[in-house]
């Protein structure tokens, strides 16, 4: 069987650096604690682990090849089109240039025969105005391929709500509109998220715990980016067999299928692929086909072809 082209929407620049990319970023660090500083047994230590590999990165540079490495493990898995969440958020905080960092993404997209967007991330349990100038430099950037703003991190302690405002401008400004709900909280943040404007949910694996909500994703076409091995190395979910995601699909629900951060996770999405069709027999050409519909600025086929002709 020929290999489907895919497309990725729930992707995470930094959760996907892994060790041997670690290393060239920083020659000092050794095997052995990159495998300490990435081990966690729940989200907490995930995320302690994700912002362990967000440290490392210092330069421009460092970016650059984490990009680099990304985009050539996505071409040989077959992505054709893939918007990358950067943690734009994590890198204020550590007072960095965020201008520089992006030109060093947007350098080395231009070069990739990956069709690469950005979705740039604020962190969300640090509030709203630490949040602002992301959403202000994404507005900026949307020539240089910015598609949407986003929030992640803790949902408990960074509630939806607090960011509508800015939601409402970043959407007047042209960007569309995503955020990570219904993972490690329940169905009220999905709504939460709904009522700000997302467009797309990351994970909203609790959807399932609300009939009325199923009902009007499953109505208004609202897809749900779901990451099945993430949800359950993180603990969201107790174990794949009651992973819900072939009931939300069976509901009605358009389902995308990503990796989230598949260095952290070890997986990949041609990996994610077999998983939803042997454990869930959740057909493949649906799964890719939706993918391609819910993204933001997809090239058509043609043009998907063009761009692969010109770098090849």
């Amino acid at each position: 069987m020929a290999r489907m082209d895919l497309a990725e929407l729930h992707l995470h620049l930094e959760g996907s650096i892994g060790p041997d990319t670690l290393l060239e970023i920083d020659g000092s660090l050794t095997e052995a604690e990159i495998a300490a500083a990435t081990t966690y047994t729940d989200f907490a230590g995930f995320i302690a682990s994700y912002v362990w590999v967000n440290r490392k990165l210092l330069t421009p540079r460092h970016y650059a090849v984490a990009a680099r490495r990304l985009f050539e493990s996505l071409h040989a898995q077959g992505v054709k089109y893939a918007e990358v969440t950067l943690s734009a958020g994590v890198i204020l905080w550590k007072k960095q240039d965020l201008g520089a960092v992006f030109d060093a993404l947007v350098y080395e997209a231009a070069r990739s025969p990956v069709a690469i967007r950005w979705i740039l991330d604020a962190t969300r349990q640090w509030g709203a105005e630490p949040a602002r100038p992301v959403f202000e430099f994404a507005a900026q950037r949307r020539d240089q391929g910015v598609v949407a703003v986003g929030i992640g991190g803790f949902e408990a302690e960074g509630p939806a709500l607090w960011f509508r405002d800015l939601y409402s401008q970043a959407r007047d400004q042209g960007l569309r509109l995503v955020a990570h709900a219904g993972e490690t909280t329940d169905a009220q943040s999905i709504w939460d998220a709904l009522s700000i404007g997302a467009e797309r949910i990351g994970h909203g694996i609790r959807a399932i715990e609300d009939p009325l909500l199923l009902a009007h994703l499953r109505e208004h076409q609202i897809p749900l980016e779901i990451c099945i091995t993430s949800n359950i190395r993180t603990g969201a979910v107790a174990s794949l067999a009651c992973h819900p995601v072939k009931r939300i699909f069976d509901a009605g629900v358009p389902v995308i299928v990503n990796t989230d951060d598949p260095a952290l996770f070890g997986c990949t999405l041609a990996s994610e692929y077999d998983l939803a069709e042997r454990e869930f027999g959740m057909p493949r050409d649906v799964l890719a086909a939706n993918a391609f519909r819910f993204a933001f600025d997809a090239p058509d086929p043609q043009r998907l072809a063009s761009v692969q002709g010109n770098i090849d």
